[in-house]
């Protein structure tokens, strides 16, 4: 009886790390505590053991160090979350500045203890106080802050759908389905959507270059007005006159009848009518004097 021998197949060469070097880092890599945290975006980085010394240190220059790092290395996102409000009537480095002062806030109020992620604490800080800075400072008049939301919903609502291939124009239907505004709503938001900032007077109209300003829109004051508004104002003092010097005011600046003309209706001299009318107006001065102040200050 013969016997088959069946060659063996060569053995299969595997190449093994060492265990003491299965967690060390590639060469070339940054240390372990400066890798990025789990965050969508590079610019979030590892800080955590910052924070937790800054939360065990007292006040005083370490912990002003401490944080001033910290503050540093999270710069970048502060810079990215302020060039998302670029072109909304603020300059790039003051929406920079805001951003900054935004994370310093943060920085000083985070607490690791909470559990939470800095990031997720910090983004709605910065943000907050950039819209703040719009909100308190860009707009010329006073907005109520329902119209500064509705303009905002209306402004990402008209950005989302400007996106589209056609080039069919965003009507306010539209709008108002994307926003999850009403028409009206959509009519306010849209209303305020150019008005940070006032109109000067001196503003030309359209672009034909004739010279025609907002200004020159505006009425004059009539002064028929204000001759309105004395006249009823000493109505009442007037109707407490005396008959007789009623009809001789009457006859002389309602009728512009002359002196001697009185004079001869009532039958009296022409000297006594105007005796009587330098009294009647020397009354009348001393009672209406108060009446036509505040007509005035009206």
């Amino acid at each position: 009886m013969t016997t088959t021998r069946t060659p063996h197949a060569p053995a299969r060469r595997t190449a093994t790390r060492p265990a003491n070097r299965v967690n060390e880092p590639r060469p070339g890599a940054p240390p372990a505590r400066r890798r990025r945290s789990a965050s969508a975006h590079e610019d979030a980085p590892d800080t955590r053991r910052e924070f937790e010394q800054i939360a065990e240190l007292p006040e005083g220059e370490e912990r002003d160090r401490l944080r001033r790092e910290v503050t540093a290395a999270w710069l970048p996102m502060a810079e990215r979350l302020a060039r998302g409000y670029r072109g909304r009537g603020e300059s790039a480095e003051d929406l920079t500045q805001v951003a900054a002062l935004g994370l310093v806030k943060a920085v000083r109020g985070y607490d690791p203890e909470r559990g939470h992620a800095f990031e997720s604490y910090a983004v709605p800080t910065v943000v907050g106080e950039i819209r703040r800075h719009f909100r308190d400072h860009l707009w010329g008049v006073h907005v109520p802050r329902r119209t500064q939301e509705l303009r905002n919903r209306v402004r990402g609502a008209r950005a989302e759908l400007d996106g589209r291939v056609d080039d069919r124009p965003v009507d306010e239907g539209e709008l108002a389905e994307a926003s999850g505004l009403s028409r009206q709503e959509v009519r306010q938001g849209l209303a305020a959507l150019d008005s940070f900032r006032p109109l000067s007077l001196d503003a030309e109209l359209g672009q034909t270059g004739d010279g025609h300003t907002l200004g020159d829109t505006f009425g004059s004051t009539d002064p028929g007005y204000d001759r309105v508004l004395t006249r009823e104002a000493v109505r009442p003092t007037l109707r407490r006159l005396p008959e007789r010097d009623q009809r001789v005011l009457y006859l002389r600046y309602f009728r512009e009848m002359t002196q001697s003309g009185i004079a001869e209706r009532l039958g009296v001299s022409q000297m006594q009518v105007s005796r009587l009318l330098s009294r009647i107006e020397r009354d009348l001065r001393e009672k209406l004097a108060p009446v036509t102040a505040d007509a005035d200050d009206r």
